[in-house]
């Protein structure tokens, strides 16, 4: 069988964006699900001795598939800089989609006790280890591949093709609360969902299998081995770690608004569900639209004053939106609050993914900016939920989760300035 031509040429740039930002797709949409169904999932999988106890154990497991991450950064990361963006990103569909099937087939505690939660903890580690290369391979594929000058408009479609799973899972949702009575989809209405995403494993499969090469990876003489990847990863440690810090906001901001919004706005501030599930939805559209502004903004104007800008203003408007939202909660303001964040989020995120991209060296470009990334979504944003949750108990106040991202945005404003300080000599295109 001919190895694929590379990605340069042949199908139309459209084509190419759609086959590989598919399996981003199946990613977002179930853990979209695993946050919006929390209290279910807890019931079925987590059972305690109060609410507040088994939603925690649910956040925590939903959390430790993030710690596998910065892992599978490194050794898929390095898989994928060795053997092709096409080849490494089909394994890691292949260990996602386990995962994933691995949490629909679990019966729940009931039926076969411990087993449950052990489990549901393994599909999520199985997941968490893919996800840990999968958006840095999606990243660089969509870099490598963009047309001159618009490598911003062409990565920001990475986390773009996410927003679309989150408005299909959240519009699934909306369905199922007016055609099932919320105690069957409590008990087993909840599993739909999940199944609707491991019908497309196959058409996901489809697409990743019709990939072609990028041209850079195909026209590069070396290919660096593990022990490369990890000796350069380790001389760039000061890099990689300040590109943690500026993903922060990204993480922190997205699992915010999407996976811990829905169950904020019902546990918290008392919404219906289909309230939670329209204004998700709306922001699900809100992030598709300004991402890839974000990115053509940075391509016209430049990374840097946008990631400052962004970071910044989450910075000064977080707790007065949030703390406008907790003191008059209704469907109206909890959209308003969001779709602001969402605008932040999107516009960051945008200038964002193209500069974690180009401060990588290149014989690592996917390990690195898969480390980078998987260590802020482990540290910050996969225990947002939690961290947000343990706030409002331990301090009474429904604004709380503001301060985990003033936190996060803060950490990225700084980073921003000392990386780009730090890379200004070396590389002033950069810049």
């Amino acid at each position: 069988m001919p190895h694929p031509s590379p990605a340069s040429k042949g199908t139309s740039k459209a084509a190419m964006v759609f086959r590989v930002t598919s399996g981003n797709f199946l990613e977002q949409f179930d853990f979209f699900l695993f946050g919006f169904y929390a209290t279910q999932i807890a019931a079925a999988f987590f059972p305690a001795t109060n609410e507040f106890a088994s939603l925690m154990m649910t956040f925590a497991v939903f959390g430790a598939g993030f710690l596998m991450r910065p892992l599978g950064a490194v050794l898929l990361g390095a898989y994928i800089d060795d053997v092709g963006r096409r080849k490494g990103l089909i394994v890691t569909l292949a260990i996602m989609a386990s995962g994933t099937l691995l949490i629909v087939l679990i019966p729940g505690y009931s039926t076969i006790g411990l087993w449950a939660p052990a489990l549901v903890l393994l599909g999520r580690l199985l997941q968490g280890f893919s996800a840990g290369a999968e958006m840095g391979g999606v990243s660089v594929y969509l870099a490598e591949m963009a047309t001159p000058g618009r490598k911003g408009f062409f990565a920001s479609w990475q986390s773009a093709s996410q927003q679309i799973a989150i408005v299909v899972a959240a519009g699934l949702g909306y369905t199922l609360n007016i055609w099932l009575a919320p105690t069957a989809v409590s008990e087993w209405g909840w599993r739909i969902p999940f199944g609707i995403g491991c019908l497309i494993i196959p058409f996901i499969f489809l697409l990743r299998r019709s990939l072609e090469e990028t041209e850079a990876f195909s026209t590069r003489k070396h290919r660096s081995t593990m022990q490369e990847v990890i000796a350069t990863l380790y001389s760039n440690a000061a890099i990689v770690i300040l590109g943690m810090l500026m993903v922060a906001m990204t993480t922190t901001a997205f699992y915010m608004i999407t996976v811990y919004a829905p169950t904020f706005g019902k546990s918290v501030l008392q919404l219906s569900t289909r309230d939670a599930l329209m204004v998700t939805l709306l922001v699900g559209i809100s992030n598709f639209i300004w991402l890839p502004v974000g990115g053509a903004l940075s391509d016209r104007f430049g990374r840097k004053p946008l990631l400052l800008a962004m970071s910044l203003l989450t910075f000064i408007t977080a707790y007065p939106a949030l703390s406008f939202l907790a003191q008059a909660p209704s469907f109206s303001h909890m959209l308003e609050v969001l779709l602001w964040f969402s605008c932040l989020y999107g516009l960051y995120n945008g200038a964002m993914i193209p500069a974690l991209t180009e401060i990588m060296p290149a014989q690592v470009r996917v390990a690195g900016f898969s480390l980078a990334y998987s260590l802020a979504t482990a540290i910050f944003g996969g225990f947002t939920p939690a961290v947000s949750t343990w706030l409002i108990h331990m301090t009474g106040d429904k604004a709380a989760p503001a301060f985990w991202m003033i936190f996060a945005s803060g950490c990225a404003f700084a980073a921003t300035l000392v990386l780009y300080r730090r890379l200004a000599a070396r590389s002033p295109v950069i810049a």
